[in-house]
Formats: C-alpha cells, sequence, structure tokens
C-alpha cells in the first residue's frame, strides 16, 4: 500500500507539479493561491498552535476550512466574492489531494462540499468620456513618470487591455505599420491583437522615442527599468485619480482600480452601438455569458432606447406633458 505523501510534501507538489507543471497556471493565479495557503497557515498556527511544517492534512477538515472562511470575512472584511475565490483554492487543492491521498476521501469530499457564497453583484464603475478626459489630463507632462502614466492610462482605456497584459507588454509587442495593433497572451494563454486608434499611436510612438528600448524591454517600465508590478500601476492611478476628483465631481465616490480602466473600454464600445459579442472577442473573453455579466446599460445608453420607440397612436421621442393651461381643460 502507497504511503499518502504528508501535507507539507502534498502542498509543495501542488503548486510545483499542478498547477506550475501541469495545469502552466498564470503568475497571477499561483499568487492568489499562495496568498490563500499563507493566511491558512497563519490561523493554524493561532488555532491549532502548529507550526505549518507539522500539519497533516487531517487538521484540515471541512469544520476549520470553514472557520477559516469565516475568519476572512468577520476579522479581515473579506468580500463574499473574494472568500470564494479563496475557497476555490482550497478545492483546487483537495481536488489534487484526492488523487495522491485517497486514505482520506471522507475528508476531502466533506471540504469539496462547502459551497461558494452567493453575493448582491453590483454594477462595475467604469469612467465616462468626460471622465476619461480628466484623468489623462492630469499626469505632469514635464516628467518622465507623467508621460508614462498617460501613455499607460490612454491605452488601458482605448485598447481594453489586462493590467496583467498591459506590464507586460514589450515594444516587440507594438506595430506602428498598416493596421496599427498590440499583441499580447491573455487568459487561456491565448496570443490576440487589439487595434491601436490615432491618439494611441501617437503617445506611444512618442514614448517609445524617448526611450530608445530594445524590442524586448518594456513598454512600461519602472524608474529601474523593470516592468511595472500590478501593485505598482494601482498606486500611480490611486494617485491620478485623486487630483482629477478636484476637477471633476462625478468622479467623487467612484472607486477606480486597473479593471475601472479596461471595463470603461468596454462601455465605450457598447455606447458606440458595437455588439456585446464582438466587444467579447476584443476583450479576449472565451464566452459572451462573461462579458454580459460586466456589461451593463447606463441611464443615457437607456434613454437612447427609449427614444427609439413609438407610443401608441404618438409620435417618437419621450412623453411630454400637456401645457398646464391645456391639462386643466382637459380636466374639467
Amino acid at each position: 500500500m502507497t504511503t499518502p505523501l504528508a501535507f507539507p510534501t502534498l502542498l509543495e507538489t501542488f503548486f510545483t507539479d499542478r498547477l506550475v507543471r501541469q495545469k502552466r497556471a498564470s503568475p497571477h493565479t499561483i499568487a492568489s493561491y499562495r496568498d490563500t495557503f499563507s493566511l491558512l497557515l497563519r490561523l493554524t498556527q493561532q488555532r491549532l498552535g502548529k507550526a505549518p511544517s507539522a500539519l497533516a492534512l487531517d487538521d484540515l477538515d471541512a469544520p476549520f476550512i470553514s472557520a477559516f472562511l469565516d475568519d476572512l470575512e468577520h476579522t479581515r472584511g473579506t468580500s463574499a466574492r473574494s472568500r470564494n475565490v479563496r475557497l476555490a483554492a482550497m478545492h483546487s487543492f483537495f481536488q489534487y489531494a484526492a488523487l495522491l491521498a485517497p486514505s482520506h476521501g471522507g475528508l476531502i469530499q466533506r471540504v469539496l462540499a462547502i459551497p461558494s457564497k452567493r453575493y448582491d453583484r453590483t454594477p462595475i464603475a467604469f469612467l465616462t468620456g468626460a471622465e476619461i478626459d480628466v484623468l489623462l489630463a492630469v499626469p505632469d507632462q514635464q516628467t518622465w513618470a507623467g508621460r508614462r502614466d498617460r501613455t499607460l492610462m490612454l491605452v488601458a482605456v482605448q485598447t481594453g487591455l489586462r493590467v496583467s497584459a498591459l506590464t507586460g507588454l514589450c515594444w516587440q509587442d507594438v506595430s506602428f505599420g498598416t493596421g496599427a495593433h498590440v499583441s499580447g497572451e491573455g487568459k487561456s494563454r491565448k496570443t490576440r491583437c487589439t487595434p491601436l486608434r490615432k491618439d494611441a499611436i501617437t503617445a506611444l510612438r512618442a514614448w517609445q522615442h524617448e526611450l530608445q528600448s530594445l524590442p524586448q524591454d518594456p513598454v512600461f517600465p519602472s524608474a529601474r527599468g523593470r516592468r511595472l508590478s500590478r501593485d505598482g500601476v494601482a498606486y500611480r492611478l490611486a494617485q491620478h485619480m485623486g487630483a482629477a476628483r478636484h476637477q471633476c465631481p462625478s468622479l467623487e465616490g467612484k472607486r477606480v482600480s486597473p479593471h475601472v480602466l479596461r471595463h470603461s473600454a468596454a462601455m465605450a464600445l457598447l455606447h458606440s452601438g458595437v455588439d456585446s459579442a464582438v466587444i467579447a472577442m476584443w476583450l479576449g473573453h472565451e464566452s459572451i455569458d462573461t462579458i454580459q455579466m460586466s456589461l451593463h446599460a447606463s441611464l443615457a445608453l437607456k434613454q437612447q432606447a427609449l427614444d427609439k420607440t413609438t407610443p401608441v397612436n404618438g409620435n417618437p421621442g419621450r412623453y411630454q406633458p400637456d401645457d398646464h393651461l391645456l391639462a386643466f381643460l382637459k380636466g374639467l
């Protein structure tokens, strides 16, 4: 009979063999799973008094995993959506453990039976054209960092690239010829090309001329010449948003992340009359159902739809009340 792997070995092989070698998981996924298990192991030290290297799989039963998820919500203020992301990491690990530790099948099945938590879906924020113009005008164009940040944000709101794709862009991925575009690897390791608008082309050309970089160099480097991190992009965006709010009152209360720039690109396409199926392909979604969860009609878009309808026995357009005097006579 094969001796089941110890928990520390099982966890290490889950990352090195399952995620890296077999599934070729993205760095973002690996980082998310790493953070999940780091939080879990810290809790085991507090609750069980055991060092992570001394843990056994039996210590991580369904009640303890549920307590871990509750602790994330109540102690750390984790949202239900983020809780489900942590649970997905747990499920992935225990599915792998089922193959290598079948003697723990009962425990594993009980953990896998822990359900995701339902939550209310709130519309994702997006920036209007006027708000984007204000944001792009904020970075100081007299500084190197300001010129980089404006170019990055312009490309982000025009292409809708994920932040990982933006930070991973190299100059060899940018084509300025006929049909100018940027290409890169998206989710599921699929290479996709996104066309560039004239203003983005102009900004990128000027930025390339300033950098005098090699083809393999990052398009948006840090001050040290390395690729910007996700946190670095979020930090710079937050700084510019703070300044933009003073100039644009409608930005007050809007929490803008790099993903909001991506969503703003999608909403701009939607407001321009582009079909949602085309938007899904533009953003690199495998299924149109994914984009349907993100797109939502603004009040202006709903008004445009209403203006296209014709009331019964009436003229096209929005209802306008009668003059108050005519309304009085009608009421007699």
